[in-house]
């Protein structure tokens, strides 16, 4: 027995924006996005959209967002807007996951409640009469936040990350407008695509996975290995934005229901090290963790084989490897601050420790 579950309704096609007066129906809303989306006109598109009830435009978010100024965002949003009922999150993963972090109050009006529940992984349970809902509209194709109730938040003056997730962080609705993706930069497009195919292949090597995911992480993975190489070479082409738009969904509805695994885990520590983009992050190791998974179980093996075109797993190894370098992306642990040999495995081994790690399909019971 299995069971799939995914609230989140979903609109999309090129030009779908315009429905966004529809989704709100009557409600006033917060719009939160990133600084760049007034010089894109992404800010102006909105407020003539929605008139009047856009309330406000938080549009400060920065990447991997983070608790020195989620805070302050946070006490000023439920300061200034209490009865605003809606916020839209416009942008890539970062917006998404910062817009989730808005969208219950705390009983103090502090944010640092949240932030204590967080560390403490204790229960938070806000006045449900208070939640604001969410319409979460990407800028970028490979995240998945928008199909999904995780925000990822970073303290990168302590060294930590957390992961929020609870009942109310679904989003209400997704908007997946591929025009809104066409100004997206090549690094970012290479980046948030290559998250979205971690997605997909990190849902089949999944102890949690479900025929339909499966199916979607599958149909994600070939879409965009075959998209991926002529999207950076044609940018503009919103042909290949709607197909990458696509997979990228397809791979977040997939992994909204099995979670990341090692891929993911192994990457936090690298992004908070490092620096590194999460996108490339948690892609690089993808060769390295698929010689790992394959081998595990003959269905995922031959759901792996198949996407590669490979008749064997060396064969499959070395054509993601070839993928990956065609794009400039290096799979050679030491260019990210991890060797060969024992540091590498003792970073493999310590990102099976992980929730995450412990979703791998070789993860220990």
């Amino acid at each position: 027995m299995w069971n799939f579950h995914n609230p989140v309704a979903i609109h999309a096609g090129a030009g779908s924006l315009a429905t966004l007066p529809h989704l709100l129906a009557g409600r006033r809303a917060i719009l939160i996005t990133f600084p760049e989306a007034a010089a894109l006109g992404l800010e102006q598109a909105i407020a003539d959209l929605l008139g009047p009830q856009l309330v406000a435009i938080e549009n400060a978010v920065q990447p991997n967002p983070d608790v020195a100024w989620l805070g302050a965002m946070h006490e000023r949003l439920w300061q200034q807007h209490p009865d605003v009922p809606c916020l839209i999150a416009l942008g890539g993963g970062s917006v998404i996951d910062c817009a989730k972090a808005m969208l219950a109050p705390t009983p103090s009006g502090r944010f640092e409640e949240l932030l204590t529940h967080l560390r403490q992984d204790s229960a938070f349970q806000p006045d449900p009469a208070r939640i604001k809902t969410l319409i979460a509209i990407p800028t970028t194709a490979g995240t998945g936040s928008e199909v999904t109730p995780w925000a990822t938040l970073w303290d990168a003056a302590g060294g930590h990350k957390y992961s929020l997730h609870r009942p109310w962080t679904w989003p209400e609705a997704a908007l997946i407008d591929a025009e809104l993706m066409r100004s997206l930069p090549p690094a970012a497009t290479l980046a948030s695509a290559l998250d979205a195919l971690s997605h997909a292949l990190e849902a089949i090597w999944n102890r949690h996975r479900n025929p339909l995911s499966s199916t979607l992480a599958a149909s994600a993975a070939r879409s965009i290995l075959a998209t991926l190489p002529a999207l950076m070479r044609q940018p503009d082409a919103l042909t290949l934005r709607e197909q990458m738009a696509l997979a990228a969904l397809q791979a977040g509805l997939a992994f909204s229901n099995t979670r990341t695994a090692l891929a993911h885990s192994l990457s936090y520590d690298i992004t908070l090290r490092q620096g590194v983009v999460h996108g490339i992050a948690c892609s690089f190791s993808l060769p390295h963790i698929l010689r790992l998974a394959l081998g595990r179980d003959a269905a995922v093996d031959a759901l792996l084989l198949d996407i590669f075109d490979a008749d064997d797993a060396h064969q499959a190894v070395a054509r993601l490897t070839a993928f990956l370098e065609a794009l400039g992306v290096s799979t050679d642990p030491a260019r990210y601050g991890l060797g060969e040999g024992e540091r590498w495995d003792a970073a493999l081994q310590q990102a099976l420790q992980g929730p995450r790690g412990r979703n791998f399909i070789a993860a220990a019971p």
